[in-house]
């Protein structure tokens, strides 16, 4: 139990980290994105980004299901 808190508590405190930094998702299916992290909810289930980068075009803010993205990542500094 112990190392579950420690865990969700490294989570928590890499999502504060990510607010407002650019990031790239990996989706099911083979597809990447860009877009501005914004937050995530507590479960989490989906992430909210903004201006995210599609090959249709950009959209302000989207909404990301959690159980499609493979891996995210943003720049420390």
């Amino acid at each position: 139990q112990g190392a579950r808190a420690t865990l969700r508590e490294r989570f928590l405190r890499l999502l504060r980290c990510a607010r407002g930094r650019p990031a790239r998702f990996s989706l099911c299916g083979g597809i990447a994105l860009e877009a501005a992290f914004a937050a995530a909810d507590a479960e989490p289930a989906a992430i909210q980004v903004d201006s995210l980068r599609t090959p249709l075009g950009t959209q302000g803010a989207a909404l990301l299901r959690c159980r499609d993205v493979l891996a995210f990542s943003f720049p420390l500094e």
